[in-house]
Order: structure tokens, then sequence, then C-alpha cells
């Protein structure tokens, strides 16, 4: 049975950082996908990133409000992934969700939450003084 489960969620002030993980167990997603998404009280749920195996390595994705604060990173081998939050904003409060697919999605599908098979339960970050 797949399992994923997200830690690392809290309050933290408008500027500060925080990391976020997320396990997945019960089979490899080693050459798969894994993405981060969120959902903002009465918002839709949205993409915030992705790691893909590409071959060599992997690859990652943004979406553009958080290019240049938010990475996403992988252990090797592993089925840990990582979103790493700097300079948070009050709008990057939402509930924040993993996502696991386990094999390689192409970049548009990788941004649509329709064509992971396997959910976490969410972690809530909330940014405020």
């Amino acid at each position: 049975q797949v399992q994923v489960e997200e830690s690392g969620g809290g309050l933290v002030q408008p500027g500060g950082s925080l990391r976020i993980s997320c396990v997945a167990s019960g089979r490899t997603f080693s050459s798969g996908t894994m993405g981060w998404f969120r959902q903002a009280p009465g918002k839709e749920r949205e993409f915030v990133a992705a790691i893909r195996w590409s071959g060599g390595g992997y690859s990652t994705h943004y979406r553009d409000a958080v290019k240049g604060r938010f990475t996403m990173s992988r252990d090797k081998g592993e089925n840990t992934v990582y979103l790493q939050m700097n300079n948070l904003k009050s709008e990057d409060t939402a509930v924040y969700y993993c996502a696991a697919h386990s094999s390689r999605l192409i970049l548009s599908s990788a941004w649509n939450g329709d064509y992971y098979d396997y959910w976490g339960q969410g972690t809530q970050v909330t940014v405020s003084s």
C-alpha cells in the first residue's frame, strides 16, 4: 500500500523560511514524478513545483509566483522530496500537498494534479506576523 506523508508545516513570519518534507512509501518513485500543490481557503488547488526523472538526473519546475523563492529537491535514490521556501509571503499561506506518479510525466501533465496517483493529507503553512 502506497502512503504519502508530508511534514514540517507551521507558522512563519513574512520574509521567513520554512522547509517541508514528503516521504512516499510502498513503491519506488525514483524514475517518476513528484509534485507539490497548495490550496488556500476559498481557492482552487494550484501547482507549486515538480521534480521529474530526466534520464541522467532530475529536472525541477515551478510556478512563476514562487520561482527564485522556492526550491524543490529530493534525496538521491529515495522517495523523499523537500520544498525549501524562502522569503515567504502572506499569499503563500495554504495547505501544501505532496503528490506522486510512478513514471515520468510530460511537463504539461506534471502541472496538473489529475495525473498524480498518490496524495498526502497535506501540511498547513501559515505566513503571518
